[in-house]
Order: C-alpha cells, then structure tokens, then sequence
C-alpha cells in the first residue's frame, strides 16, 4: 500500500480536494486559502509530486487508484461519524465521480468541475479518439505542440492537420518527462481518465453538483457536464472563468463553489 500525500489547512467541516493535471496541486494555493476560514481543507496530491515525488518513475494511472487513496485520505482526515465534502477539477473530477459512486455514504456533498469523461456524451467515441490523439501528439511532437491540439480539442475547433503532422516540436525526453506535470499527466493519466465510464445510475441518488467555468460555454467540458448533470438529474452551476477558473479567480471562484457545497443539504 503507497504512502499518502495530502496537506490540511482551516477550519470546518472537511472538505476534500481533488486537482485536475497529474494532481499537482501547485496553482491551488490561493483557492484552498480562501476556502480555509470555513472548511477544513484537505488537498489531495496522488502521486506526491508536491511531496517530493517529482522526478520519480510514474506508471499509467488508474482512476480507481486514485479514488481508492481519496477514500484512505478521507478515513484518515475525516472524524469518525462525519461526512465530508468534495471538490474537484478537470482530471481529478474523475476520481472523485468514482469514490461518490462507490462510498456515497462517506460523503456529504460533490461538486465536480469540467470533469473529462466525454465518453457518455452521444458523440463521446469521437472525442475520445481526439483526446487519443493528443497523446500521440505529445509523443511524437512535445508538450507544446500536444497543449495546442488538447487546447483546440476543449474548445471543439480541431484543426484539420495535428501539430506532428505539420513537423511541429520534439518530444521530450524519459528525464524531462519526469520532472513536468503536464508531462506526466499527458503521458499516463490523459488517456485512462477521458475513457473512463462513470456509473451514472449509482450518481443518480448521490449528492452531486455538476459544475462549469462560465468562460467554458460552448465548449467540450461545458456541454460534457451539462450532460452529465441531466442524465443523473443533479444540480448544475457555472463558476466563474474558464476550465482553470479555480486558478484564474480563485477568491470569487470559492465564494461559488462554498454557495454550491452548503446549498443542497442547508449547511
């Protein structure tokens, strides 16, 4: 059983974080201070890449793994008899619709933000095949050339002609990999996490909200949780900014997200 890697600020009642990416969560800081006067906040880093981790060998990830070390996180962090609340991003709201599915009862409240799983959509096959492609991107051409194709993928204006295919960059090294996040999350989390299939029957009786940056309107992630929300009838909010409005405007973007966390259950 791997080590636990989580940091723990405020007071409150707890409330988890899952971040998007590999789960580094190096740009949430003003977004969990902002949050900590009313929550204890608990932010969850799965493969330790802000506890010294960075660097070392990482294997494709599951999302199951990840959901299984939230819920240790959470029979560590969380008093016994209580429930907690959850907040996730992106990648990290995968795990996070998993770890509701599967341990409803642990869990007061989960609002999930443009989470990734574009395969329920009716068109999903597609979409997962493009984000397929972004990994064959970052493989053939790099992180640069790979952040504009995923980029022109969210906002659903995919280029006829992909960045390799126009001899665009170089790909990175095993090292460089290694000791970049957005490396990492390209190389072994980007594919498992888009084709992840949620149990939307078990989301259906869950205290959920689906959540999506107002910036994001007409976008891929937008139109995936509008959808998402519909199929299990949970609560849909728009926060403010875009795909990283947490990191954008995080003092507004926590204001609306403890207004989503305490609505449903009159906390």
């Amino acid at each position: 059983m791997t080590d636990l890697h989580y940091d723990v600020q405020g007071t409150g009642p707890v409330l988890l974080i899952l971040p998007g990416g590999a789960g580094h969560p190096m740009a949430l800081g003003p977004l969990t201070d902002a949050l900590a006067d009313r929550f204890t906040v608990v932010t969850y880093d799965p493969l330790g890449l802000a506890h010294g981790r960075l660097g070392l060998p990482v294997a494709d990830q599951r999302v199951e793994g990840w959901s299984d070390g939230a819920h240790r996180v959470l029979q560590e962090a969380l008093p016994e008899g209580e429930s907690a609340y959850v907040f996730a991003t992106s990648s990290g709201s995968v795990p996070a619709l998993d770890l509701l599915a599967r341990h409803p009862r642990r869990l007061r409240h989960v609002v999930v933000h443009e989470p990734p799983c574009v395969g329920v959509l009716p068109d999903g096959t597609r979409w997962q095949a493009m984000f397929g492609e972004v990994y064959g991107t970052y493989r053939a051409a790099g992180l640069q050339a790979a952040a504009t194709h995923m980029s022109a993928v969210l906002t659903e204006t995919v280029p006829e002609e992909r960045p390799q295919d126009q001899g665009q960059g170089q790909p990175m090294s095993r090292d460089e990999e290694l000791t970049n996040p957005m490396a990492i999350f390209l190389a072994h989390v980007l594919r498992p996490f888009t084709s992840y299939a949620p149990d939307l029957a078990a989301l259906s009786s869950a205290h959920l909200t689906l959540a999506a940056g107002a910036d994001s309107r007409g976008q891929l992630l937008h139109r995936t949780a509008e959808f998402i929300a519909g199929q299990t009838k949970s609560d849909f909010v728009e926060l403010p900014g875009g795909h990283i409005g947490a990191v954008e405007h995080p003092v507004t973007f926590a204001e609306r997200l403890a207004e989503s966390l305490l609505r449903s259950r009159g906390d």
